[in-house]
């Protein structure tokens, strides 16, 4: 028998984009088939083809609902997979709302863009999936229970562990029959994503030990929290509420509708119950956030404070949006209000439009509280940006930028370091995915004394192991040519870069004090497109004639 195959065609040194390809005993599975978020250059790769056939696959594992890790399920059925798709029940209820709202977004944004497309003369593009592929993916989910094992094809045996990330949320162990020592199983754990000690509505993480391979996320592998409890947690939402009412305009809150959101809700109502905080009018503006927490009252007796979740959604300071009119009316607010919308990263949705709104005003606090990937707008908030660009304008930013890192559904640096300890003995090594190199690195550090040297691995972009009794070999560096160029994954792309010299540019030709030194400047940049042969000089030329 041939040994098995592991390959990484997604979450490789970056955040997003989960997929991984097992092969053993003539079949393929994936576990996990997520969307690429962050820069253009890594969210193209959700419009090409799969590095592999989906009809050559037999089953795919679904570790959780959220879209980077199933987000391109519905493509995968649409390109011919036609097998099944096991998750857990509250995963495959959340995915019922979760993908076709992603097929939603799609249609409209891709309209969106082919009406700019059609004025600058450019082809029409497809969205990646439609509302109706979406509805079609879903009749392949099929749910299963925690800690029971499930026979994935003849060779191959599965079964999940509460990863306390996400309602739902699965690490998932497998077994590969006659691959390993003496004829016997080789054993798998994918972690999934993993949940944080004090995580408000999710158990602690469950897993189990003595495996061969772990393939670990690494999120927040190289960060500490301090004193990430639950009191701490509400205390710096506390003060960050109090801060921004007292300048009277808006706090807004870009979140995950799934989860991130009934997090925040349930702290919010809770404060404002036990007069912490005064009554305040809180916007729920994401359709998805109303149809996710349905489903999380489904599900309240299996997650921890379901009961305070209940009360929150039913508290009359806490007012759920639904149509396009109703978000519109929002900017009509007066006095101090919350406004929490997705996208958690501020790449979509309608958290974009309540930024154009107020970003601008000195008297509005943006909030993050999540994990927030290199290229996007909130990470560009995150680091400093004075202007950005938001559906084609530019915008000053002079509302004040905050952070608070406890609402993130992601264990950090130690919590990660001691959930793989206790999976030890680890026999042969550790795949580092889902974190960017910085993040991989600290993590290298943290369980370095658990394997040998060279035994925790850090896999590029569609990279291939062989998973040997005695360890891994690399038969496969990644793919020819690459999907996407080494050296932009996980960094700002061109795209980021001319958003902010067109910002700069701007800028420097605000502050030029004449119609002159605004004609210098130009200049200058002309000359430094090209040589004399450069067509874009020609106009230069005829300014200092002018002249």
């Amino acid at each position: 028998m041939t040994q098995p195959k592991l390959h990484f065609h997604g979450a490789a040194q970056i955040v997003t984009g989960s997929c991984y390809r097992l092969e053993h005993a003539g079949k393929q599975i994936l576990i996990d088939c997520g969307m690429f978020q962050g820069t253009k250059s890594e969210k193209e790769l959700n419009y090409r083809a799969f590095p592999f056939d989906p009809r050559a696959i037999s089953a795919m594992l679904l570790t959780h609902a959220h879209i980077d890790h199933a987000g391109l399920i519905p493509k995968l059925t649409k390109a011919g997979y036609a097998g099944p798709i096991y998750a857990t029940a509250a995963t495959v209820d959340l995915c019922a709302v979760m993908l076709p709202d992603s097929g939603h977004i799609q249609e409209v944004e891709v309209q969106q863009l082919n009406r700019r497309n059609t004025r600058r003369g450019r082809d029409p593009v497809e969205p990646i999936y439609t509302f109706a592929d979406a509805v079609a993916a879903l009749t392949q989910f099929r749910p299963i229970q925690y800690s029971q094992w499930l026979d994935v094809t003849d060779a191959i045996r599965a079964r999940y562990w509460n990863a306390g990330h996400l309602l739902g949320s699965a690490s998932v162990e497998i077994e590969l029959k006659g691959a390993g020592k003496d004829g016997g199983p080789l054993r798998l754990l994918f972690s999934g994503d993993l949940g944080p000690d004090n995580k408000l509505l999710q158990h602690d993480p469950e897993a189990p030990a003595g495996v061969d391979y772990v393939i670990c996320e690494s999120t927040y592998g190289d960060r500490d929290r301090i004193d990430a409890t639950e009191d701490e947690r509400r205390r710096l939402l506390r003060e960050e509420v109090l801060a921004a009412a007292r300048n009277q305009g808006a706090l807004l809150i870009p979140s995950f509708a799934v989860e991130r959101t009934q997090e925040l809700l349930v702290d919010l109502n809770r404060m404002i119950r036990d007069k912490e905080l005064p009554p305040t009018p809180i916007f729920i503006d994401s359709p998805l956030a109303t149809k996710a927490s349905t489903i999380f009252t489904k599900h309240a007796d299996e997650i921890e404070h379901g009961s305070e979740l209940t009360e929150a959604l039913h508290s009359h300071n806490i007012r759920f949006t639904e149509s396009v009119e109703q978000s519109k009316a929002i900017a009509r607010i007066r006095g101090f209000h919350i406004i929490i919308a997705a996208s958690g990263m501020a790449e979509a949705g309608r958290i974009r439009h309540h930024l154009k709104e107020w970003l601008w005003r000195a008297n509005a606090t943006v909030l993050l509280v999540g994990f927030q990937a290199v290229g996007t707008l909130g990470r560009i908030l995150l680091d400093g940006a004075k202007e950005v660009r938001i559906m084609g304008e530019e915008i000053n930013v002079k509302a004040r930028i905050r952070t608070i890192d406890l609402y993130s559904g992601h264990a950090d640096g130690p919590e990660l370091a001691n959930w793989v300890k206790r999976r030890a003995p680890i026999r042969d090594a550790v795949f580092l995915t889902h974190g960017e190199m910085p993040a991989q690195t600290g993590m290298t550090a943290r369980i370095a004394d658990q394997l040998p040297a060279g035994r925790i691995l850090s896999p590029a972009l569609d990279a291939t192991f062989e998973l040997g009794v005695d360890g891994p070999t690399q038969i496969s560096a990644g793919a020819a040519p690459p999907r996407i160029e080494p050296a932009a994954v996980g960094r700002k792309d061109s795209h980021n870069d001319l958003a902010e010299l067109l910002i700069d540019i701007n800028e420097q030709l605000d502050k030029a004090a004449d119609e002159r030194a605004r004609s210098v400047i130009v200049r200058r940049l002309r000359r430094a497109l090209g040589g004399d042969d450069n067509p874009l000089r020609e106009p230069a030329r005829e300014a200092r004639r002018e002249q």
